[in-house]
């Protein structure tokens, strides 16, 4: 999005302040990093309008932005937020001790399992997340060079429609709680030891919790084992499962990792 022309009402609340670009992430929206706020420009699709009201509803329940203002016009969504404080966990300081990594995983998945999903407006089971998943195949936005490299091809499976209709016809029994729905490193906030923060929550409502473990659990993967930054070898993710003194189902764990290719 560049030659990004900000809406009036927001340059207003910016003004002349300084700016660096956030490049991490995947979802294809601008992140405009101030001092004391951050402006993420996005299509003005469903997900960008679930993520505004979504942080509104969480507004109490969770560490997450304020929202300062939500401009929607041009075909875009420009959502400016107050600026969570600390570090990413994905934070290069923070992945030289990944069992603190670990541990401070395993309380921002405890801290979202707890939320009172009493009232919320949000749905993310199986009948939402599989009729996203098909719209994402039908419109072949699917990119396939971007997902585990054993899921497609010799072994796995033929294409993004073939895996769909897998997901489709082997749908596990859920268990329906508050989800993050993207429950990935670059996603949290710590500082001096403690959570400060949630972001990218377009994807969050009521769903079955192994979406978050499968997410949280491949994150930290990718993360200490070179793919996405440093390596700690002999490290083993599963780590996390201890840390929540969980014995995880493999067999859902695989199920919601397969879906998350699919978006």
């Amino acid at each position: 999005m560049s030659g990004l022309n900000i809406p009036e009402s927001i340059k207003k609340l910016v003004g002349t302040a300084p700016f660096t670009t956030d490049a991490i992430g995947m979802s294809g929206a601008s992140v405009r990093l101030y001092p004391d706020a951050v402006l993420k420009t996005a299509r003005d699709d469903e997900s960008a309008r679930r993520e505004a009201g979504i942080m509104a509803w969480l507004h109490g329940r969770l560490p997450v932005p304020e929202i300062l203002a939500c401009v929607r016009e041009n075909g875009l969504q420009y959502l400016l937020m107050t600026r969570l404080p600390g570090k990413m966990l994905c934070d290069g300081s923070l992945l030289a001790q990944p069992h603190r990594v670990t541990g401070l995983l395993a309380r921002a998945l405890e801290a979202v399992g707890a939320v009172d999903a009493a009232g919320c407006p949000f749905r993310a089971d199986l009948d939402v997340e599989l009729s996203i998943a098909r719209r994402h195949v039908e419109r072949g936005e699917v990119e396939v060079e971007n997902t585990d490299p054993a899921t497609f091809g010799p072994g796995g499976f033929r294409n993004p429609e073939h895996l769909l209709l897998w997901l489709e016809a082997n749908r596990p029994e859920e268990e329906l709680r508050f989800t993050h729905g993207d429950m990935c490193l670059p996603n949290l906030f710590t500082e001096n030891g403690r959570l400060t923060g949630f972001l990218d929550l377009g994807g969050a409502g009521l769903g079955d919790p192994y979406r978050d473990y499968a997410i949280a659990r491949r994150s930290l993967q990718d993360n200490l084992d070179g793919h996405h930054g440093r390596a700690c070898p002999g490290f083993d993710a599963d780590a996390l499962f201890e840390a929540l003194g969980l014995t995880p189902d493999r067999e859902k764990l695989r199920y919601y990792a397969l879906l998350d290719e699919l978006f």
